[in-house]
């Protein structure tokens, strides 16, 4: 593949077909247009917790959210902890773990507080966030480079 750079234009040759590709906006020096105040974060609607919902509902529920959290170390901890435990937990440990993957806007957070290099709130420091702990340190040397089967 032969390249051609010009001061606003790259030519990509390769056989059968030529692509320009517009280096223009890398000149843009004035960005007062945007608005990205540091140190803050975008706007995340509050939690609210559901009332009335059934615990074979919410345990579908937070089966999926365990599954699904835009991080890969999350979603292998959260999915492999809801596999072994969430059908044994009674509705108060349901409502706990609910609040702890629901209530923090950070799944950082999460992370950090079970592995030990955060300390936990107190809000969260209970009897889901102590199973989450140990189940963290897989003692048993289980083997979680996947997410387990539905």
């Amino acid at each position: 593949m032969n390249n051609i750079f010009r001061p606003s234009l790259i030519v990509v040759k390769q056989p059968g077909f030529i692509r320009n590709i517009s280096i223009s906006c890398a000149r843009y020096k004035n960005f007062d247009d945007l608005v990205h105040p540091e140190g803050h974060e975008p706007n995340i609607p509050p939690y609210i917790e559901r009332e009335g919902e059934n615990a074979t509902l919410k345990r579908a529920r937070l089966v999926y959210q365990s599954r699904k959290r835009g991080m890969l170390e999350n979603g292998l901890l959260l999915s492999t902890f809801a596999k072994k435990y969430l059908d044994g937990f009674n509705e108060k440990q349901l409502q706990q773990y609910d609040r702890l993957i629901n209530l923090p806007s950070n799944d950082w957070d999460i992370f950090h507080w079970a592995s030990g290099v955060k300390p936990t709130p107190p809000e969260f420091d209970n009897e889901i966030m102590n199973m989450l702990k140990d189940h963290l340190q897989n003692k048993n040397r289980e083997l979680r480079i996947m997410q387990p089967a539905l």
